[in-house]
C-alpha cells in the first residue's frame, strides 16, 4: 500500500492511508484478533455477519415504498 505525500501535506497523507486501511478492513480485523475466540463463538458470528450481509441485500434490492414489508401485517382502510 503506497501513500503519497504532495507538498509537505502530512495530515492528508495520514488521512488518506486510514481511509485505504479502513476500506481494506484492517481495523476491523485487529479489532476481531485482539482477543481469542473459540471456535463456536467464532462459528457463530460468521453465521450472523451472513445473515446481516443478507439482510442488507435484500434491502438494497427492494424499492422503497413497494407494499407491505415482510413481517408486518397490512392495514387496509375499511370500506
Amino acid at each position: 500500500m503506497e501513500v503519497r505525500v504532495q507538498s509537505q501535506n502530512i495530515e492528508k497523507a495520514l488521512r488518506d492511508l486510514k481511509k485505504k486501511l479502513q476500506l481494506d478492513g484492517l481495523f476491523g480485523e485487529m479489532k476481531k484478533r485482539r482477543h481469542y475466540e473459540k471456535p463456536s463463538v467464532k462459528k457463530k458470528n460468521k453465521q450472523l455477519e451472513a445473515q446481516k450481509r443478507k439482510r442488507k441485500l435484500l434491502k438494497r434490492s427492494r424499492p422503497s415504498g413497494s407494499g407491505p414489508r415482510p413481517g408486518r401485517p397490512s392495514h387496509s382502510p375499511a370500506a
